[in-house]
């Protein structure tokens, strides 16, 4: 059992037998009464996402995970495959699990996986990985002063903005949270 002073982002608590992250949270200290938590909870299964208010010094059920490192190897069809890198083995997870972050899904990219138990819980990818640049228009010559962007497609199919200068066939840095561009690689 933890307290709400314990809380932060990334958090998995047990709250009425469901697996719940915490995303956000803030210690709220009204002028008048008690102090309390705010926080922005997503249900690990279904993905739904609410806003729960716990009482400050409420006592809740954390959820001890273990973390293993994994290389995604393929999809085939709803499921994607991967790899642990100590056993070798392979383990599948349907493609609604991971919603959020297959667009930055490419072969050999090293993830960590969160289990409880035996049970899968969530798969987390870098904050920041390359791409290369697969189309993008043309931009104009002298016109990068103005901080203007232009859409890129990613080689995962993902389409991001970029800056004008950014060319076909280059390598960018993208915050994979944001799904914003950071730099140009080399």
């Amino acid at each position: 059992m933890a307290s709400t002073s314990d809380f932060k982002n990334g958090l998995i608590l047990r709250i009425k037998d469901s697996l719940w992250k915490i995303i956000e949270f803030q210690h709220v200290k009204p002028g008048k009464g008690a102090a309390f938590v705010r926080s922005k909870l997503k249900n690990i299964t279904t993905g739904q996402v609410v806003e729960n208010t716990f009482r400050s010094g409420e006592k809740v059920e954390v959820v001890r995970v273990e973390s293993h490192s994994y290389n995604y190897s393929y999809s085939d069809g709803d499921d994607y495959y991967f790899m642990d890198n100590e056993t070798y083995e392979q383990i599948s997870l349907p493609k609604d699990s991971l919603s959020d972050i297959t667009d930055f899904l490419i072969e050999n990219t090293s993830v960590d996986i969160l289990f409880d138990g035996e049970i899968p819980l969530e798969v987390r990818i870098p904050q920041h990985m390359n791409f290369k640049v697969i189309k993008t228009e043309q931009g104009e010559k002298g016109n990068t002063a103005t901080g203007a962007t232009k859409p890129a497609e990613l080689e995962t199919g993902l389409i991001i903005q970029v800056p004008l200068f950014i060319k076909e066939g280059e390598s960018i840095r993208i915050d994979t949270k944001e799904k914003k561009y950071i730099e140009r690689t080399k």
